[in-house]
């Protein structure tokens, strides 16, 4: 990664179409940020993140189902998986380009939330070629970023409703999918998703710090102005069961956890 200015970095990495390129490009840039030069004040033209041509994009109810029953459909099911991480990726990058202003600390947190999601993908990438396909071989939906897309002026609506809301969402299905995956023999990918767990727990945390960060920036209450904001950018609706203790370990409050587990 050549000299230059982190958060342009950031938005050159999300740019490229390639996979295996933005990988090694994310994986540089974090290697090299501590050597950058950073301008939180720098703005810069709003624009989607590269893809390669495939995987093709489709409604969710399009997307094939994922039955574990056989192989194939534990490759589709893997697919789904990296295409999440892939989207995740440009989460991170979006974050850091995207919304100026913030402390340096923000932009550090989200690009090492970048460079895991990449090591996420990479290693959902080489398991999906030992069952025989590659990423781009399925279909997938983009929902993941439809609320990025939505949330591209505000960054508090983005740390309340990506991280807080969709990844947060990734603690309560991680667990009972690992285990089924672990039952229809796929131990490799049981234990790339303890990698992942355990990653995302730390990814969500961030997402609620700088959200109480901003709260506070704003004088405004965090349990309050949660779904405020989830109303405004008509959020998807929570459900449970919740995985209270990693969701605990990521910054949510008592009350807050209290509440999810009274409403759902």
């Amino acid at each position: 990664m050549s000299a230059g200015e982190l958060r342009a970095q950031a938005r050159a990495c999300f740019l490229i179409e390639p996979a295996a390129a933005k990988v090694a490009a994310v994986a540089a840039l974090a290697a090299a940020a501590p050597t950058l030069r950073l301008d939180p004040g720098a703005r810069f033209a709003s624009a989607a993140p590269g893809r390669p041509a495939a995987p093709l994009l489709v409604p969710p109810q399009d997307v094939g189902r994922r039955s574990m029953a056989t192989p194939a459909g534990r490759a589709m099911l893997i697919h789904a998986l990296a295409h999440i991480e892939f989207n995740a990726i440009h989460l991170g990058l979006d974050a850091v380009w995207r919304f100026p202003d913030m402390p340096p600390a923000y932009y550090h947190d989200w690009l090492r939330v970048a460079a895991e999601e990449a090591q996420h993908f990479a290693l959902l990438a080489a398991h999906l070629a030992t069952l025989g396909h590659a990423y781009g071989d399925f279909t997938a939906h983009d929902g993941l970023w439809d609320m990025a897309e939505r949330t591209r002026d505000d960054v508090l609506g983005r740390m309340a409703l990506v991280p807080r809301t969709l990844e947060a969402r990734g603690l309560d299905a991680t667990p009972p999918l690992r285990a089924k995956l672990a039952q229809a023999g796929d131990h490799e990918a049981a234990a790339i998703l303890d990698i992942i767990l355990r990653d995302e727990i730390g990814h969500v945390e961030i997402g609620n710090r700088w959200f109480h960060h901003l709260c506070r920036l704003r004088g405004l209450d965090p349990e309050s102005a949660y779904p405020a904001l989830a109303a405004q950018y008509q959020a998807p609706q929570l459900r449970g069961p919740f995985n209270l203790d990693a969701r605990r370990q990521a910054g949510f409050s008592e009350d807050e956890l209290s509440a999810l587990h009274a409403a759902y």
